[in-house]
C-alpha cells in the first residue's frame, strides 16, 4: 500500500515538474527544434530531465542583459546620402537599408579600415597601440592563451598600468579555459583589472555553456580599435608549424566609429560588473572614406540581428557574392537566400578550409553542399592551414566583418559583433587577399558530393542532424 502511495506520488510530482519544464520550452524557446527537443528530454527522463533543463536549457541572460542595456551612445550625425559620399548608386542605398532597418543603429563616415593578416601583423599593431596608450585600453577577447604571445600581451597590458593608463579586460569565461594556467590568474597576478564573462560555476549553478561572448575589441584611447576573427596566441603565428595552425583576418579601425566600438565593451563590461563607464568622446577628424556601422548581437536581442542582416544583403546583391568562413552551418532561410541570388544570376563563391579543426562540423557541412551546387553556387575548400576567417563580401562595395560565423552557434547561441563596412577600396583588398590565399584552393563538383559511399553519406548525414546543437 506505501509503496503504492509512493509510486503515486513520485508519479505526480514528474508530471507536475515535467508539465512546468515542456510548458515553459513551449513558450519561450524561438527555434521550434529546440523547444521540441527540451520538451521530448523533460517529458521522457524522470525527475533528471526537468532538472537538466533547468540547468542548461533556460536563457537567463536574456532578463539580465536588458536590464543592463542602456542608451549611452554618443549623439554623431548620420550622413544622410552616404552613397553619394561613397561616389555609388542605389545599390549601396538597398544594402544599407538593410542593417538600418534591423539594427536601428546610424552609419558614420570618414573611417579608415586596415586588414591585418595573420598574427605577425594584427599582434603587431595591437602591442603598438597599447604601448602607445595614453588614456584607456578596453580590451575583450573569446580566448587569450597564456603562452608566450599571451604572456607578450599581459606585459603590455601590466605595463600601461604602471604607466597611469586605465586597463580592462574581459575575457570569455569558457574560452579562458582554452590554456592551463589561464590569463585570467596570469593578469590578476600582473595588477590588470580583468572579468570573465559568464564564468562557470556550481554554487550557485551558473552553466551556461552556449552563451558565449565570441566578440574581439581592442579599443585604445578613443582614437583607434581593433576587431575582427583573431583571438590571441601562438596558434596565429605562421611560424607555428602543426596541426593548431591557424590563419585569420583582424582590422585596425579609425574614425568616429572607434566610439561605437568602445560602446560595445562598456555595454559588455557593464554586464558583468554593473559599473557603467563613460563613452569614449567620438573622433571627427577625417581619415578615409570607409562609412561603418556597428552590429551587435546576441541571445539577449529579440530577434537574430546578424542573421537577418546576412540574409538581407544577400538578397540586395546584384552582381556577386563571396563568403569566406570556418563554420558553415546554414539555416534553411539562408540556403534558400543564396539559391534565390543565384536564379537571380549572382555569382556566388563560398569558400570553406579544407581541414576544420573542429571535423564534425566538415562533416555535417559536406552533407549539404548538394543545395547549393546544384544551383551552380561555387564552393571551395581552402588548403591547409586551417583558415578562421570571417568575410562576407557583396558587390564592389559591401564588406561584413567581425567575429560571427555562419552557423547556429554563432547566429543564435553567442553574442557576436558585425561591422559592416562600405567601402570600394577595402574590398578591393580583401578581394586581392581571397585570390591569394585561395590560388590552390579545391572546387567541390556536385558529383563528388554525390559520389560519396553510402557509409559516410550517413556519417555526415547524422552530423547534419546534429548542426542546431554543433
Amino acid at each position: 500500500m506505501e509503496a503504492g502511495i509512493v509510486a503515486l506520488l513520485l508519479t505526480i510530482s514528474h508530471l507536475a515538474l515535467a508539465t512546468a519544464s515542456a510548458s515553459h520550452a513551449l513558450i519561450y524557446k524561438r527555434d521550434p527544434r529546440a523547444a521540441i527537443a527540451w520538451m521530448v528530454v523533460s517529458v521522457t527522463v524522470p525527475f533528471i530531465g526537468p532538472v537538466i533543463y533547468y540547468m542548461f536549457g533556460i536563457n537567463r541572460v536574456r532578463t539580465a542583459a536588458i536590464g543592463y542595456r542602456n542608451d549611452r551612445l554618443v549623439s554623431y550625425e548620420r550622413p544622410e546620402r552616404y552613397s553619394e559620399y561613397l561616389g555609388c548608386a542605389s545599390p549601396v542605398d538597398a544594402l544599407s537599408m538593410v542593417g538600418a532597418t534591423v539594427s536601428g543603429n546610424r552609419m558614420l563616415c570618414a573611417n579608415s579600415v586596415e586588414p591585418l593578416i595573420n598574427g605577425e601583423a594584427t599582434y603587431a599593431a595591437m602591442l603598438e597601440a597599447i604601448n602607445e596608450a595614453s588614456d584607456f585600453v578596453h580590451l575583450t577577447t573569446y580566448i587569450l592563451e597564456s603562452g608566450d604571445v599571451g604572456k607578450t600581451f599581459i606585459d603590455a597590458l601590466a605595463q600601461a598600468v604602471e604607466r597611469g593608463v586605465d586597463v580592462r579586460v574581459l575575457i570569455d569565461g569558457f574560452g579562458q579555459y582554452y590554456a592551463i594556467p589561464t590569463a585570467t590568474r596570469l593578469l590578476r597576478k600582473a595588477g590588470v583589472p580583468v572579468q570573465c564573462y559568464l564564468p562557470p560555476r556550481l554554487f550557485p549553478p551558473s552553466l551556461h555553456v552556449n552563451l558565449r561572448n565570441h566578440r574581439k575589441v581592442l579599443v585604445v584611447d578613443g582614437v583607434v580599435a581593433f576587431t575582427g576573427g583573431a583571438n590571441i596566441g601562438r596558434r596565429h603565428i605562421a611560424d607555428e608549424h602543426g596541426v593548431r595552425q591557424v590563419t585569420d583576418i583582424h582590422f585596425r579601425l579609425q574614425g568616429p566609429v572607434v566610439s561605437e566600438l568602445d560602446e560595445v565593451f562598456c555595454h559588455d563590461w557593464c554586464f558583468v560588473t554593473g559599473a557603467a563607464l563613460p563613452p569614449a568622446p567620438v573622433d571627427t577628424r577625417c581619415y578615409e572614406e570607409a562609412v561603418c556601422r556597428v552590429i551587435m548581437d546576441g541571445p539577449d536581442e529579440h530577434m537574430d540581428k546578424l542573421s537577418m542582416v546576412i540574409q538581407g544583403v544577400i538578397s540586395a546583391a546584384r552582381r556577386r557574392i563571396t563568403i569566406m568562413t570556418p563554420y558553415f552551418l546554414p539555416s534553411r532561410e539562408l540556403v534558400a537566400a543564396l539559391q534565390a541570388a543565384a536564379c537571380r544570376g549572382v555569382k556566388i563563391r563560398v569558400i570553406l578550409p579544407a581541414e576544420n579543426n573542429l571535423p564534425f562540423v566538415h562533416w555535417a557541412t559536406r552533407n549539404m553542399l548538394w543545395e547549393l551546387l546544384m544551383w551552380d553556387i561555387e564552393v571551395q575548400y581552402q588548403s591547409p592551414p586551417f583558415c578562421h576567417s570571417k568575410l562576407l563580401l557583396i558587390d564592389d562595395d559591401y564588406a561584413l566583418i567581425g567575429s560571427a560565423n555562419l552557423d547556429p552557434r554563432s547566429l543564435r547561441l553567442n553574442f557576436e559583433l558585425g561591422v559592416e563596412v562600405f567601402d570600394r577600396k577595402l574590398v578591393a583588398q580583401l578581394d586581392q587577399h581571397i585570390e591569394e590565399t585561395c590560388c590552390d584552393a579545391h572546387n567541390v563538383t556536385l558529383e563528388e558530393v554525390d559520389g560519396r559511399p553510402l557509409h559516410l553519406r550517413m556519417w555526415d548525414s547524422a552530423f547534419w542532424l546534429m548542426s542546431p546543437y554543433l
